[in-house]
């Protein structure tokens, strides 16, 4: 699979680079295309694809195409290491755009840094990433964590929480929101458990569970296969308590079938959302990819409208210098399948977040709407 999407992204370099004279803006696409992000990151990569090839269809920007260049980080922190210095120092990208494991994120900033090359995170993750180099446009627990909790609540009658997920990072990050937040919205934790990155057997976790009196699940696992797993083993179980997931995106549901179903989500993106941009968008992917489409999602969505970012922050810089467009990144809008979206909160971006419940065909039926949710204290200024 790694080696099928690296030759399409050549390929479709290859085709357009000879349209036009000038030299490529090169996009640096680090994604875990093995290890726990396998399952999402193809979605991720076809959005990425699709934004470049419209925009290139479309004269490029400022007159030069765009290219991809795709390297597989692993999904970890070793991986990321070798795909950024790779993309950054060999191939001598212009920005890095993609999603990622908060592992590989780590990993890969400090090379950021020392090529001092612009990347535009496309993940949602546990917040306070912070770098002169670093925007996000993806959410972060102070807008995602909230519509679930204060669901669970009301409407669920939930007091006594039990808490999984991956030991690392993302997991701990979220969890460590979501166990203020319960707590401060007068629940109680009743259990905290964790399994390394690359576990899969959630037995003993599942055990301490069940009797633990908890009357809510929520879950922050790594993005892809330990969302495969503990779900389907949960269900197995016979699990039944309100189940809420931080981490799992539409797509990856939907490869999970039947066991995803009835499981919370807060996403800032979902197929459904009834929008002109939207159904362009989906039409588009549909029309590219056919039968080989992978479900566009929360993970990946932020992907294509980021390389529209970038292309209107090179425009308002009036070339790629690196500074110029760091700067401009924050200034530009870009109005896609979630909206209109811009970093301007200290480098992160206001979202319109979705609370859903899957469906027994994978898909996700919206509950509730929140308009342009703040993402909070991130990034302050240095005094």
């Amino acid at each position: 699979m790694i080696s099928r999407f690296l030759l399409a992204s050549a390929a479709l370099t290859a085709a357009i680079i000879p349209a036009m004279a000038a030299d490529p803006i090169k996009i640096g696409v680090p994604v875990g295309l093995s290890g726990a992000n396998s399952v999402v990151a193809p979605s991720v990569v076809q959005s990425a694809e699709l934004a470049v090839e419209e925009i290139n269809a479309k004269g490029g920007v400022l007159g030069r195409p765009l290219a991809l260049e795709v390297a597989d980080d692993g999904s970890g922190a070793a991986g990321a290491q070798k795909a950024f210095d790779a993309l950054v120092f060999q191939k001598k990208v212009n920005v890095l755009i993609s999603m990622e494991t908060s592992a590989a994120r780590n990993a890969g900033l400090p090379i950021v840094a020392r090529g001092k090359t612009p990347f535009i995170y496309t993940s949602f993750y546990e917040g306070k990433s912070c770098s002169p180099y670093l925007y996000v446009n993806a959410w972060v627990p102070e807008q995602q964590v909230p519509p679930i909790v204060d669901y669970f609540n009301k409407e669920k009658k939930a007091k006594n929480y039990f808490l999984i997920g991956s030991d690392y990072a993302f997991g701990r990050g979220m969890l460590s929101f979501t166990r203020s937040y319960v707590e401060k919205t007068g629940g109680k934790i009743v259990g905290e458990e964790y399994l390394p990155m690359d576990g899969s057997d959630w037995t003993p976790i599942i055990s301490k569970l069940k009797g633990s009196g908890a009357d809510a699940i929520i879950t922050s696992t790594a993005g892809g296969a330990p969302n495969v797993t503990l779900t389907k083993q949960l269900r197995a179980a016979g699990v039944s308590l309100p189940y809420g997931n931080l981490a799992v995106d539409e797509g990856t549901a939907k490869s999970m079938g039947a066991d995803a179903a009835d499981i919370y989500i807060s996403a800032s993106y979902v197929t459904g959302i009834d929008s002109p941009a939207n159904k362009t968008f989906l039409a588009a992917m549909s029309k590219k990819f056919g039968a080989d489409l992978k479900t566009p999602n929360d993970l990946s969505v932020p992907e294509y409208e980021a390389v529209y970012a970038y292309k209107a922050a090179v425009e308002k810089a009036g070339g790629t210098d690196a500074q110029k467009v760091l700067a401009a990144l924050s200034e530009v809008s870009v109005d896609g399948p979630r909206g209109s979206i811009r970093m301007n909160k200290q480098r992160h971006a206001p979202l319109t977040m979705y609370l859903g419940q899957v469906q027994a065909d994978g898909g996700v039926k919206v509950i509730q709407s929140f308009p342009n949710v703040d993402p909070g204290a991130q990034c302050p200024p240095k005094s």
